[in-house]
C-alpha cells in the first residue's frame, strides 16, 4: 500500500526570502511535491498573484492540490516535467513572471513508498519512475542497457570509483536471469564492492541508485533548458531559486548561471562587439546558501542541498 505523501521542503524560508515575492506576480513551483514551498509562497504573494505548481508525480499533484486548497482559487496545477515549462508559460499567456522555484531532489515519499522503487533500503521492483507513466524505468535501464552504457551512467552520475565491475556484474547476472528487484540488486553490489570499501561511509548501493535514478528520469538533462526558459520569462526583478542535492547538478545551475550572466564573448582582441550578446540574469547568491545545522537536525537529507539565486536584469 502507497504510503500518504508527506515531505520536509529544504531551505523553506531561504526559497521564499530569495524570490522577493511581490504582490501582482506570477509565481512558478517547478516541483511542488508535498506543497511545502508552494504553501508559503501562496500565503505570501497577495490577492492579485498567481501560482503555478508543476509535479510528474501525479501523486504529488494530488497531496498538494489539497494542502493548498485554502489558495484554489489562485493556484494552478500542472501534470506534467518542468523541462516543459517554456510551452506551459506561453500557452496560458504569462507576462508577469515574477519567481521560479525548482527543487531538484527526489521526494521522500519517493523514497520511502517501496512501491515506488526507488531505493536500497527496500524490496521493491525496480522502477524509480517520478513519472509513473514514463515507459523507461529502472527494471529497462538494469537489464537492457549495454556493458559500456552502464559503466559510463555509474561512473559519471554517480562518480562510482567501481563502475566497471559492477556493470560487468550486472550483464553476467542478466545472462541466467532478469534482475528484478532493488534487494537483488542491492545484494550485487554489495558483493562486487571490495570488504574494505564497504566498511565505512554511505551503503555500497548508494551510488549506482543514484546513478540509476538520474538515468531514467533524465534528471540532468532538464535542468539547463529549464533555467533558460525561466531567465526568458521572468520580468525585470524577478528572482530565480534551485536547489541541488549532488555536484553534477549544482555545476549545471552555476555554470548556466554564469553563461546568462555573461555579456559580449567575442575574442577580446577584437575592437567592437559582433556577438551581440547581453547579460540578462545577475547572480544573487556568489555562493551556494545551505542549510544550517537547525535545517539538518530536522530534516537530515537536506545534507546536500544547495540553493543559488539569480534575479532578471
Amino acid at each position: 500500500m502507497a504510503i500518504p505523501f508527506s515531505h520536509t521542503s529544504v531551505l523553506l524560508f531561504e526559497c521564499i526570502e530569495a524570490l522577493n515575492i511581490r504582490n501582482g506576480y506570477t509565481y512558478v513551483d517547478c516541483t511542488v511535491g508535498g506543497g511545502g514551498h508552494s504553501y508559503e509562497i501562496a500565503r505570501r504573494m497577495g490577492p492579485d498573484s498567481r501560482l503555478i505548481c508543476f509535479d510528474q508525480d501525479e501523486t504529488a499533484i494530488r497531496a498538494a492540490s489539497e494542502r493548498l486548497s485554502p489558495f484554489s482559487d489562485r493556484v494552478t496545477f500542472i501534470h506534467d516535467n518542468f523541462q516543459n515549462l517554456d510551452q506551459h508559460l506561453t500557452r496560458l499567456g504569462i507576462h508577469n513572471l515574477g519567481g521560479v522555484l525548482a527543487d531538484l531532489g527526489c521526494s521522500s515519499p519517493q523514497f520511502d513508498d517501496p512501491e515506488r522503487g526507488f531505493s536500497y533500503m527496500h524490496d521493491a521492483r525496480l522502477d524509480m519512475r517520478m513519472n509513473t507513466e514514463a515507459k523507461t524505468d529502472a527494471y529497462e535501464v538494469v537489464n537492457t542497457y549495454s556493458e559500456d552504457e552502464l559503466r559510463r551512467i555509474l561512473y559519471e552520475y554517480g562518480e562510482e570509483r567501481f563502475a566497471p565491475r559492477i556493470a560487468s556484474a550486472i550483464c553476467k547476472e542478466r545472462l541466467s536471469h532478469p534482475i528484478e528487484t532493488t534487494a537483488a540488486l542491492s545484494e550485487l553490489i554489495k558483493r562486487v564492492i571490495p570488504a574494505a570499501n564497504r566498511q565505512d561511509g554511505p551503503h555500497p548501493a548508494k551510488r549506482s541508485f543514484q546513478a540509476i535514478r538520474i538515468e531514467v528520469n533524465r534528471e540532468l538533462d532538464v535542468i539547463a533548458p529549464t533555467i533558460r526558459a525561466a531567465a526568458k520569462h521572468l520580468t525585470s526583478g524577478g528572482r530565480l531559486a534551485i536547489i541541488s542535492f549532488h555536484s553534477l547538478e549544482d555545476r549545471l545551475v552555476k555554470e548556466t548561471y554564469r553563461e546568462l550572466s555573461q555579456g559580449c564573448t567575442c575574442p577580446r582582441d577584437f575592437p567592437v562587439c559582433v556577438c551581440g550578446n547581453k547579460p540578462t540574469v545577475h547572480i544573487i547568491s556568489k555562493k551556494p546558501i545551505i542549510p544550517t545545522e537547525e535545517d539538518l537536525t530536522q530534516n537530515p537529507r537536506a545534507r546536500s542541498a544547495k540553493l543559488r539565486v539569480a534575479e532578471k536584469l
